[in-house]
């Protein structure tokens, strides 16, 4: 009887230590991950268990086959953790101190977190124009990378970012294939493919989850949302809509966005009558001038014309821009002429971010007599 207690014994001491050594380890294998809801984008996921975290891109870019999945571990987990790197198209160890952004629209996010400090680097560092990330840039902690076509690989490897965030058209990109081949991750940012502009405004929480600054993300978002959201709905307020139409000429062809784009959108929540908002599919449309002019003669507001900065630039252009009553009336308006100090389009860089900014610009251009007290951020009368 004292053998069989004293086997038992032993059986009990067993399962303790070994349930001991399994909370001190973590196998991704027996982790069961449970996904991060998100209000409305669609190209991204974040999950998170025992504190561990995968984020995975599943529309870096249009028609993509491709998914790329990251895990995000602390130092900490890192070393008591177990994964297979081969799983994964990046493991990302934070806290991160270094990394290099590829486009402008990922900027606002980072200064929005307060982690502008942590950028290193950046592909044309000229078309930035906020003022925080212009002075990192003047004070020379943040490099120059060159063109994000090409970017200088040996300058970006002598910084040794711990993350690359990069954004790819086709999935081609030798540049970015060279970066992960040393064991840079390159995390792909779809946020231009999302189809609404909620929706791309909510990818800050992509980079709120490489910081673990999630709290601090969703609040951000929360507040954009409540104030896009609330101008929406002062927009229904009025019963007369605006006839508007956009875009220019471009080698003979004139684009401009289709109905079911984000572009279209803003104009339908802003309570206005986009001449071309019953279109769908992707991209742009492709109209010759005739088929512009045949509709959009009589529309009462001309929004963004190309790079054009001024009603002369357009006249200059072409002269057949001034048979639209929109020029003749002077109701053009254009986010051109509000840029940085090198000359930085304020718009593509911040637009994406604070959509509620874009469509309060909106809402006062095409209906002057609502929001009394906001002026225009980005959007102005062309000259």
């Amino acid at each position: 009887m004292k053998i069989i207690k004293f086997f038992i014994l032993l059986l009990i001491v067993s399962a303790c230590k070994n349930e001991t050594k399994n909370n001190d380890s973590n196998t991704l294998d027996s982790i069961i991950s449970a996904e991060v809801p998100l209000k409305y984008a669609e190209g991204f996921k974040i999950s998170q268990s025992n504190n561990l975290k995968t984020i995975e891109i599943t529309k870096p870019w249009p028609k993509a086959e491709k998914k790329y999945t990251y895990l995000v571990l602390t130092k900490e987990q890192a070393a008591k953790t177990t994964y297979n790197k081969n799983d994964y198209d990046g493991v990302i160890i934070t806290p991160i101190t270094k990394m290099v952004v590829t486009s402008t629209t990922h900027i606002p996010a980072l200064e929005l977190l307060n982690i502008e400090d942590k950028l290193v680097g950046f592909p044309g560092t000229n078309y930035v124009s906020s003022e925080k990330t212009r002075k990192l840039i003047g004070d020379n902690k943040v490099r120059e990378l060159g063109k994000n076509e090409g970017i200088n690989t040996e300058v970006l490897l002598e910084l040794n970012p711990e993350v690359v965030i990069g954004f790819g058209v086709d999935g081609v990109n030798k540049t970015f294939e060279t970066i992960k081949k040393v064991g840079i991750p390159v995390i792909y940012n779809g946020d231009w493919v999302e189809s609404s502009a909620l929706a791309k405004a909510e990818w800050i929480k992509l980079f709120g989850a490489l910081f673990n600054k999630e709290k601090e993300a969703d609040s951000i978002f929360n507040k954009i949302e409540k104030d896009y959201l609330e101008a929406k709905e002062i927009a229904k307020q009025v019963d007369f809509q605006p006839t508007v139409f956009s875009g220019a000429l471009y080698k003979d062809v004139w684009y401009l966005p289709n109905g079911s784009s984000a572009e279209a959108q803003f104009l339908k929540d802003a309570n206005v009558n986009y001449l071309w908002s019953n279109t769908t599919g992707n991209g742009s449309l492709a109209l010759s001038f005739e088929a512009v002019l045949n509709k959009a003669k009589m529309a009462d507001l001309w929004l963004s014309p190309s790079y054009y900065t001024s009603l002369k630039q357009l006249e200059e252009a072409n002269t057949l821009y001034t048979n639209f009553e929109a020029f003749k009336n002077q109701n053009i308006y254009s986010f051109s002429n509000t840029t940085g100090a090198t000359g930085g389009v304020l718009y593509y860089e911040l637009g994406t971010a604070r959509p509620d900014l874009v469509l309060k610009d909106l809402i006062k251009v095409c209906h002057p007599e609502l929001l009394q007290d906001y002026t225009p951020y980005f959007f102005k009368k062309l000259k």
